[in-house]
């Protein structure tokens, strides 16, 4: 396997939870295929235009475009039975994409030699942004700012690959398929990060006494 077959499996399961979002929200046709297409590839122009990439790159990849186009064809052609399926293993493809996309977006930072702030925003606006991205145009509070521990395996990619821990191929292979299992674990378990809530009637009354 090479990181070319995870970027096409990342930008599938991406481009496909981009369509049935849409597909939730009860957008038409085109708003579908472009919100698909902009969870497939938004991280990635992100972090393009962070650390100093042409973001013209993307008309480059022209099999990753239409494996999307592909993707996001074939949810909208099953029956509304089948979407239920696809959308239980979403979880596991998301995994798969994440863990895909923030090691490679670390590795390009990494690459050019820019410091271990860059490549740790790097790995997450490559592991996040798209989803980020999605969750907004679709009218809804982004998971990775609330409960969900998603961003925190883009970061631990990001420190590891910046501070150089893991250099081989084969550790970068098997920091991959831990990532995956790790966010599958949190998802099963609902780990989530602590929060600070502000007492809604405090709130409310300080407001009204303004």
């Amino acid at each position: 396997m090479t990181w070319d077959l995870f970027n096409l499996i990342g930008i599938a399961a991406f481009a496909i939870s981009g369509a049935i979002v849409a597909m939730e929200e009860k957008y038409d046709i085109f708003g579908i295929y472009v919100l698909g297409l902009v969870t497939a590839f938004g991280g990635g122009i992100i972090r393009n235009a962070l650390i100093g990439l042409p973001i013209s790159t993307l008309w480059k990849q022209e099999l990753f475009i239409y494996t999307a186009l592909i993707a996001i064809t074939l949810i909208c052609l099953l029956p509304k039975i089948r979407i239920s399926y696809w959308q239980k293993w979403l979880n596991f493809f998301d995994a798969i994409g994440l863990s895909a996309f923030s090691i490679q977006g670390a590795l390009y930072a990494a690459e050019i030699q820019l410091p271990l702030v860059a490549v740790i925003i790097a790995s997450v606006m490559t592991g996040i942004g798209g989803g980020v991205i999605r969750d907004v145009l679709a009218g809804r509070k982004p998971l990775v700012f609330q409960r969900e521990i998603y961003a925190l395996w883009s970061i631990l990619i990001g420190i590891v690959i910046g501070l150089k821990w893991l250099t081989h191929s084969w550790e970068l292979y098997a920091l991959f398929v831990v990532i995956v299992g790790l966010r599958q674990l949190s998802a099963f378990y609902n780990w989530c990060l602590p929060g600070r809530l502000l007492e809604e009637n405090r709130f409310k009354s300080s407001v009204s006494s303004k």
